[in-house]
Parts: C-alpha cells; sequence; structure tokens
C-alpha cells in the first residue's frame, strides 16, 4: 500500500518529525509492506457489486498488526471509574483509577468500570488502523485518542483510513479519509484537542 494523503491536526506530524521520527518512519514502512492485492478475498454478497472480489478488512488488519507488532508497538488499555453523577464525575477526572472508584464510592454512588483500548502504543504515540464502519473513526478519533491524550498516555495520535479509491473497492459502510478529513475539519482548529495525524492509504 502507499499513502495517498495525510493531514497534520494540532501539528501532530510536526510533534512526530521532531521528537520521534523513527516512529514516523517504522510506521510509513508499515504501510508501504502491505500487499493490497493478497487482501482482496471478500467475495461481494451486495447487489451494486455482487460476486466482485473486494479487498478485506480482516485481511487488512491483520497485515497492519503483524507489521506494527514486529516494531515493537502494543496493544494500551487505559482503566477508569464512571457513575451516573456528573459533579462526582467531573471531580474524579485527573484521579487513578483507584483514586476513582474511593471517590465515587465515597460518595454512596455505585463505581462501575470501564476501560478505552487502542491497538497499538509505542513511545507515547498511538495508532489506529480503522477499516470498519465510518461511526468507528469518530470513536477513535473523539475518544480513544482524546482519552489517552487527556490521561498522560500518549502526546499524538496516527489514525490510519482509507483513500475514497481503496474504499470503492471495500464493503459498503467503510469509512474513508477524505470524508473523516471534513469531519475534523469542520470542528474547527481546536477540536479534537489531542495532536492527531490522519493518513489515507491506497491499494
Amino acid at each position: 500500500m502507499h499513502i495517498g494523503a495525510r493531514y497534520s491536526h494540532l501539528n501532530g506530524e510536526e510533534y512526530l518529525l521532531v521528537h520521534h521520527p523513527q516512529l514516523l518512519r517504522e510506521v510509513e514502512s508499515v504501510i508501504a509492506e502491505v500487499d493490497a492485492e493478497s487482501c482482496r478475498t471478500k467475495v461481494s454478497r451486495e447487489q451494486r457489486t455482487l460476486g466482485r472480489r473486494l479487498f478485506a478488512p480482516k485481511e487488512m488488519n491483520a497485515a497492519f498488526k503483524s507489521g506494527l507488532e514486529s516494531c515493537g508497538w502494543k496493544e494500551r488499555r487505559n482503566q477508569f471509574w464512571v457513575t451516573d453523577d456528573e459533579q462526582i464525575l467531573r471531580g474524579v477526572l485527573g484521579m487513578s483509577a483507584d483514586q476513582q472508584k474511593a471517590a465515587i464510592e465515597a460518595q454512596g454512588r455505585k463505581a462501575i468500570g470501564s476501560y478505552n483500548q487502542t491497538d497499538f502504543v509505542k513511545d507515547r504515540v498511538a495508532v489506529e488502523v480503522q477499516f470498519g464502519k465510518y461511526a468507528f473513526v469518530a470513536h477513535d478519533l473523539f475518544v480513544k485518542h482524546l482519552s489517552f491524550y487527556v490521561s498522560d498516555i500518549i502526546d499524538v495520535g496516527i489514525e490510519i483510513l482509507p483513500m475514497k479509491s481503496l474504499e470503492v473497492q471495500m464493503s459498503s459502510g467503510v469509512a474513508y479519509y477524505e470524508r473523516d478529513l471534513m469531519n475534523v475539519v469542520r470542528q474547527g482548529r481546536g477540536v479534537p484537542a489531542v495532536p492527531l495525524v490522519l493518513i489515507g492509504v491506497e491499494p
């Protein structure tokens, strides 16, 4: 695969170029090593593409997972506790998970354990590879990357998406770079409040 386009949000790419150029090169190298044609294994059952062989998200995800893990990128979970009271939640923001649980229970509320998970983290940089439905990208950008940034686990997030030229050769409903670039740009320069690099990939 190769990179068709990229966008730096809140100087995400500039941060990487200064502080972690080797990590950016690793990600670019993994993208280049993914053999897209070997992932064209899904036979479509949809009317608009019936019988056509499409790019399979599972195969592409597996290729990226293998490449990134071989470079030392690993899954990371961010544990936290929630409850149904807004004021209590505001009060526990910034606390450790153990402190959150204790503070919630001290006020007589039920503490509910939860977490956010990111597939690939290394040296305070997170990577999400998203070949799934378009709603998942918003969750990545506005929940996962932001949560890890606010929790001081990462300094920048990278989101890898198919370009439209790849998306049209996949099942319907898949996210694509051009649309999600618009979704970020229309929010204004400071939203989401986390440095990001959006990377669009093509076969």
